[in-house]
């Protein structure tokens, strides 16, 4: 990288120091994720020892297996780029290893918003089988989906620029 794309991205960092303070930053997103989803999975696997588990009908206990599923494959993404810098720690690949990081941590995003959606889904279709929750679940899906995705690709675009 040459000198003048230093100076130019505002921050006089070379490609190291770049790596060094994005991975800083991908951690403490990551940190506030992976919270949420070890405290979703973890109530989310104590249903099944629940005394109406066993009363719930077949399809609903097929959406808990898919939830709980969509849970663990979130978890493994999101812990995944932990595992990732600590197996290629000193090999020099800093910029490479945020770059699958950061593609591991969007991964688990996606899964995450696909497990929040289906437990959505079948604690309402339990609580209160009502014709609505489809309709409510989708209402929430499309907020996460602007609050998560819409609105930061929206600011990029809208507020940055190609040089």
């Amino acid at each position: 990288m040459s000198e003048y794309q230093d100076a130019q991205d505002g921050r006089g960092e070379n490609e190291k120091e770049r790596a060094d303070r994005q991975w800083q930053e991908l951690i403490q997103e990551i940190r506030v994720a992976q919270t949420g989803v070890q405290i979703l999975f973890g109530f989310l696997l104590t249903v099944a020892f629940t005394p109406l588990f066993h009363e719930l009908p077949q399809t609903d206990k097929t959406i808990y297996i898919v939830t709980i599923v969509l849970g663990a494959l979130a978890t493994g993404a999101l812990i995944g780029p932990v595992a990732f810098h600590r197996v290629v720690s000193g090999r020099r690949i800093k910029p490479a290893a945020v770059a699958w990081a950061s593609r591991l941590t969007f991964v688990g995003l996606i899964l995450l918003l696909a497990t929040c959606t289906s437990a959505l889904f079948l604690v309402l279709r339990v609580a209160t089988h009502n014709a609505l929750v489809p309709w409510l679940v989708a209402a929430v899906v499309a907020w996460y989906v602007a609050c998560w995705f819409g609105l930061p690709l929206w600011a990029r675009i809208r507020y940055t620029s190609e040089k």
